[in-house]
């Protein structure tokens, strides 16, 4: 045990040095004593700080003697450009280039009609019921959404039931044969973060500020007794987020578009095309233009 600093006990007198202290710090002075090692003993707080490591100093660094580059080889005494393959010919030269991975691509998770009819006849989905994101993610129909769920084709023929479907994308396929049935398919814009909230229940599947208000008064989509008014049906039905709506040109035309089964088709003006950049058809074709105005004589207006 480290010796103990213990100051010399006082005298019944105190001197002329405790005197000019306060009488209240009489009593701390008899109990002081601390370890001889106390300096010693001192350190930061834990996760304080993080330990840099210095590459090339020696065994001491923490990355060893080599610093992490390993034993001899180009890689340990320099660089190796990328595609170098020790000298020869490179790939890009004797295959030549091909392929590439698009960065901006959205990853649709499929669902086919088969696995639908399916899941009904076990009963996991009902389909008296609008069929949508959360309704196929909660019955496992479909597995790790990201970008939003495509309607696919795939057992077309399979499918005998009526269903009221909302998903991001569908094919045309599969919209003429839930169509043929007398179901609806609806495309509708949607995150990976309002997927996620719709996931928790905070977010609505499907309605929005922009949502046509004919479609709300759609029994199959359309809870009764909260309105057609998008905003008062969202706070009425509990949720805590609003669903966005596309902000972009790409998804704001695809969504306008009829044939697509699109959510926003119903902004459409009579005349119009899904694009944003559209011209209404001239009606002055095949008519001959009339100069109204004639030019003034260029000789007064010469100056030489």
């Amino acid at each position: 045990m480290p010796p103990r600093l213990i100051p010399s006990p006082l005298s019944s007198k105190p001197s002329s040095t405790l005197t000019s202290l306060s009488s209240f710090l009489l009593p701390f002075l008899h109990q002081q004593a601390r370890p001889a090692s106390i300096l010693s003993s001192l350190s930061d707080t834990k996760g304080a700080y993080n330990k840099r490591i210095r590459r090339g100093r020696g065994p001491s660094s923490g990355k060893g003697k080599t610093s992490g580059r390993g034993h001899k080889g180009q890689k340990q005494h320099g660089k190796v450009p990328a595609g170098f393959t020790g000298g020869q010919t490179k790939d890009e030269v004797v295959r030549g280039p091909h392929g590439f991975k698009n960065i901006h691509a959205e990853e649709m998770s499929p669902v086919n009609l088969d696995r639908i009819q399916d899941w009904i006849n076990q009963k996991r989905i009902d389909p008296q019921q609008p069929i949508t994101v959360k309704e196929l993610t909660r019955t496992r129909a479909v597995h790790g959404v990201k970008d939003g769920i495509k309607l696919l084709g795939r057992g077309a023929n399979m499918l005998t039931t009526r269903i009221n479907i909302v998903v991001s994308r569908a094919s045309a396929s599969a919209i003429a044969a839930v169509e043929a049935l007398g179901g609806t398919v609806t495309t509708r814009y949607y995150t990976k973060y309002a997927i996620h909230r719709i996931k928790q229940g905070k977010t609505a599947p499907f309605v929005s500020l922009k949502w046509d208000p004919e479609a709300l008064k759609n029994p199959a989509l359309n809870k009764v007794g909260m309105g057609s008014d998008p905003v008062q049906r969202v706070k009425g039905m509990g949720f805590q987020y609003r669903l966005p709506d596309p902000t972009s040109r790409k998804d704001i035309e695809y969504y306008r578009d009829p044939a697509k089964r699109g959510y926003l088709a119903h902004t459409m003006g009579e005349g119009e095309t899904p694009s944003l950049y559209h011209r209404l058809p001239r009606t002055d074709v095949g008519v001959k233009r009339t100069v109204t105005k004639k030019r003034e004589d260029a000789e007064e207006n010469r100056l030489w």
